[in-house]
């Protein structure tokens, strides 16, 4: 009010009012502009931390740019820009979509083994939760009431306790051989592959019976269509389940030859991504002709791709050349169109999946790939390099072709979330899916990352600098007005021999005048 009430006294009153002011006045004065500086600072950090941009930004643009004079929201220009943004949005929603990792490790046997040793969950809430959602959906029907076991079994997929989930199951067993019993058991209780594979093989023989049984019955009618459907999505998990325990147990001609016979039986089921098991699988074998022959029926532009169909690809074209490749030698003579498709299809990958080069080269370290996976993102990064860093590692050269070409995709695409080179923009929402699908102790990758707003910035400058003005003119006042004077003069020194200058080389005359102007 004292401040408020000198503004408006005469001016005699307010040189009077300024000249009683004491240091101690101005030292509360700097004192509160640094402590209102620090608070602003605070929140535009949080709220950085949490949203990715400035608040007061977001603000400006949002609210004040329309009240100052914004582009009027009933053209049609800003119609179309409003149809454009939603149809972008409508991209990164259908970007962001979660998918089941098709090589997922068995919760008993891999996960819980990982929990008693390290005594940490290497699977969130999240994704154990899409995972009850998917089991729900392929091993659930409306008629699961007719039989006994298939209704127990239906609510053990909704349990959140997992030793309520396998006491149902074995009640359900108790009634009848029930497929879905088994596959819950060999999931969850098993605690070795071995074990999970003798009960996948038991859930095989139930299944079986109840997917020929539907089969004969599926045209009397719509409810027997949808039991059907889920007696088939449940063969077909246990037979690919089956297979993936062979090339865990180290039988991977066997588990080949299962998987070709499973997509040949069921040509239609590709939502289960059974190639990418089957392209890993003949990678361990080395077989890179039949490789090639499998990326070309999948790797299709109507298709959706995957870190696993690019970097695979990659692979194969650095194999050509990456054993003779040297970067000096390549920089002196040029890359030869061999090295030139090898270096575009690493570009073609890398701005596919950014984050997957730093795993296969070992920047950043490796942990259990959850269950689901963001195409895209950091978890589909880790999916692919917990099970592919091996097939780099044994192609010589391949990973020294990877570190010394990968980085160069970046300069291709400066402004990945506006626009791409090869693939749609970098959606912007992956970190925070990546973020729910990983557990706490891993470090997300971002990309790209994201730089400090000029604000906050300017903001931490302000308030740093004027706290520090604030202590040590309390502290030491004296010292500090030596100071304040030292500065000044050194800050007008150039000024002043400017204008000595000035006043020896014109006239003195001639300089009165232009004083006097």
């Amino acid at each position: 009010q004292t401040l408020f009430s000198c503004l408006i006294l005469e001016p005699p009153s307010l040189s009077m009012f300024l000249n009683t002011l004491t240091p101690k006045f101005y030292v509360a004065l700097t004192g509160t502009s640094s402590l209102i500086s620090g608070l602003i600072l605070i929140f535009e950090w949080w709220y950085f931390r949490k949203y990715g941009t400035s608040f007061i930004e977001q603000v400006s643009v949002s609210h004040l740019r329309p009240l100052l004079g914004g582009v009027d929201s009933s053209s049609p220009s800003n119609s179309n820009t409003s149809n454009g943004e939603a149809d972008s949005n409508r991209q990164s929603v259908s970007e962001c979509k979660v998918w089941r990792n098709p090589l997922n490790l068995f919760r008993g046997a891999e996960y819980n083994r990982y929990t008693w040793v390290t005594g940490r969950e290497p699977l969130t809430y999240y994704d154990m939760n899409l995972s009850a959602q998917d089991h729900q959906t392929f091993f659930t029907c409306d008629s699961d009431h007719l039989r006994p076991a298939d209704a127990i079994m239906q609510k053990a997929w909704r349990e959140r306790n997992p030793q309520a989930r396998i006491s149902a199951a074995h009640e359900a067993l108790e009634l009848e051989d029930c497929a879905t019993a088994y596959i819950l058991l060999a999931e969850e209780e098993a605690t070795t592959i071995m074990e999970a594979e003798r009960l996948f093989k038991q859930a095989l023989k139930a299944g079986e019976t109840c997917y020929r049984r539907s089969q004969q019955l599926q045209h009397h009618g719509t409810q027997y269509e949808a039991q059907h459907r889920r007696d088939t999505n449940v063969l077909v998990y246990i037979k690919r389940r089956l297979a993936m325990c062979s090339r865990k147990l180290g039988r991977t001609r066997e588990a080949v030859k299962m998987m070709r016979d499973l997509m040949k039986e069921f040509p239609l089921l590709s939502m289960f991504n059974i190639h990418e098991n089957l392209l890993e699988s003949l990678l361990e074998l080395q077989n890179y002709a039949d490789v090639q022959a499998v990326l070309a029926k999948y790797d299709d532009i109507s298709l959706p791709k995957s870190a696993t169909i690019c970097y695979t690809a990659a692979l194969l074209k650095a194999r050509a050349v990456s054993d003779k490749f040297s970067p000096e030698a390549a920089s002196r003579r040029g890359l030869s169109t061999a090295e030139m498709n090898a270096v575009e299809a690493i570009h073609r990958a890398v701005e596919f999946n950014p984050h997957v080069p730093k795993y296969l080269l070992e920047m950043k370290s490796l942990i259990l790939p959850p269950e689901h996976i963001l195409k895209r993102g950091d978890s589909e990064a880790i999916a692919y390099a917990f099970f592919h860093l091996q097939h780099w590692k044994r192609v010589e050269g391949a990973l020294n072709l990877l570190h010394c070409t990968w980085e160069g995709t970046f300069r291709m695409i400066p402004y990945p979330l506006e626009k791409g080179h090869l693939f749609y923009p970098y959606p912007i929402c992956t970190e925070t899916a990546d973020r729910e699908l990983l557990p706490m102790f891993h470090e997300v990758s971002v990309y790209p990352k994201k730089e400090l707003p000029f604000f906050i910035l300017f903001t931490a400058g302000l308030c740093s600098f004027t706290a520090m003005l604030a202590l040590l003119t309390h502290q030491f006042p004296e010292l500090m007005g030596v100071f304040a004077k030292a500065f000044l003069s050194t800050l007008f020194a150039p000024l002043n021999f400017i204008m000595e200058k000035v006043e020896s080389i014109l006239p003195s005359s001639l300089w009165h005048q232009l004083t006097r102007i």
